[in-house]
């Protein structure tokens, strides 16, 4: 199938086939997400079972982010020549593989390969999703299906937990896993099931245009300007995200006094709170010519209403309401934010854009406990804070880089 029988068709698609798209890719998308905690939920059984230090375990954490960005990166290239839907089967296939893994190991290194292994399976995710997304959605529901596609991801993330310490307590964590490997198979069937929705188009080399030498390397987005700021955007936004999910637990614990149970409520209401400004993000991106702005304003946003959590000038109920405010700021965002990648992507290199700039959420995930990690070694609970804000707060420049970019480029 050609990009032009596709591209011509999604305009005038019907809304129960548009739908259907976007419910399978953001199944796929949840699974992934709910493959980021497939280790981390269970740190405190290794700590037990095979006396690891929190050393250890964020070490594992860091190899699934670090192969699942170089994988991400170099997945875009395979999308754009052997289409979406291949990864997405194999991707499936080596979650299972990770989870049947995970049943069986005996040791750190066991995890560490089943941790490398969950992280490859991760790689694929963004540019096999955005090229489904792009290729078989009509235009005026992209929006939508980006909204629907970051709400989904955040359910893959609360699911996790309900998940593990459901079966956990029930079967124990070894049989935990060899659920979730099934659960993984039954997706699998039922995207394979309805494989004729997520076909995509690949990018073929013209000989004639080898020969007149006008045919551009496959690298040749990466002199883009747009894409590095791109890149730069998810690489700051991530790092603040990835200081609520590892920290925020313990700093509200310290700075406030807040239960274990209470901060960790919390954490979820941020989840549930930017699923939900996702969903409202939707409607505005699908409405909106200019997505920088609205991303930038979002990020804006979320960075004043966190640095105020920082200062701890807040009572504990207070901080708590306000940090769950700042997941529904930056999902409003999210949708606007895919918008804007789109935008700034050439025609024929979705793939391989949407690879390489997802790979900077990759890279915020793995160095952002590093870097604050240390201010929270020193007992800087609020600097922590302020500082995730103070890089959501660059955010909002590379978002706002990436408009004027992109305008140019067009």
């Amino acid at each position: 199938m050609t990009a032009t029988t596709l591209d011509s068709t999604a305009a005038s698609v019907p809304l129960q086939q548009d739908a259907t798209v976007i419910g399978l890719v953001g199944l796929a998308h949840a699974s992934s997400h709910f493959a980021h905690l497939l280790l981390p939920l269970l740190f405190p059984v290794f700590m037990k079972e095979f006396g690891l230090n929190f050393s250890e375990l964020g070490l594992l954490m860091t190899t699934f982010f670090v192969v699942s960005g170089v994988g991400q990166a170099c997945a875009g290239f395979v999308v754009d020549r052997l289409g979406a839907r291949p990864l997405l089967f194999v991707a499936m296939g080596i979650f299972i593989a990770a989870c049947i893994g995970a049943s069986l190991v005996t040791g750190y290194v066991g995890l560490i390969l089943v941790a490398a292994l969950a992280g490859l399976g991760n790689a694929t995710f963004h540019p096999v999703d955005f090229t489904i997304l792009n290729q078989r959605v009509s235009a005026q529901r992209l929006g939508y299906a980006f909204s629907a596609h970051g709400l989904t991801g955040n359910l893959g993330w609360a699911a996790a937990p309900v998940f593990f310490a459901g079966l956990g307590a029930s079967i124990g964590w070894r049989n935990a896993y060899v659920a979730a490997a099934l659960m993984y198979a039954l997706i699998l069937v039922v995207l394979v099931l309805q494989r004729d929705k997520l076909s995509t188009h690949v990018v073929r080399h013209d000989p004639q245009a080898h020969a007149n030498g006008k045919a551009e390397h496959d690298l040749a987005f990466m002199k883009l300007p747009v894409v590095w700021w791109c890149f730069g955007f998810f690489l700051l936004s991530t790092m603040t995200l990835a200081v609520v999910q590892s920290f925020a637990v313990s700093i509200l614990k310290a700075m406030h006094g807040i239960s274990f149970e209470a901060a960790t409520y919390t954490i979820t209401a941020y989840m549930l709170c930017g699923a939900t400004g996702m969903f409202v993000g939707g409607f505005i991106a699908a409405r909106t010519i200019n997505s920088d702005r609205v991303v930038a304003i979002a990020m804006a946003v979320g960075a004043v209403l966190l640095a105020l959590c920082g200062t701890g000038l807040l009572n504990a109920r207070a901080t708590m309401v306000i940090l769950a405010a700042t997941g529904f700021a930056v999902g409003i965002g999210g949708p606007s934010r895919d918008m804007m990648i789109k935008k700034a992507t050439p025609k024929g290199a979705t793939g391989r854009v949407y690879g390489l700039v997802y790979s900077g959420l990759d890279t915020g995930f793995a160095i952002s406990p590093i870097i604050f990690g240390m201010f929270m070694d020193r007992g800087w609970y609020g600097a922590t804070l302020l500082g995730a804000a103070l890089v959501l707060l660059l955010s909002v420049g590379a978002a706002l880089g990436v408009g004027v970019r992109t305008v140019k480029a067009h």
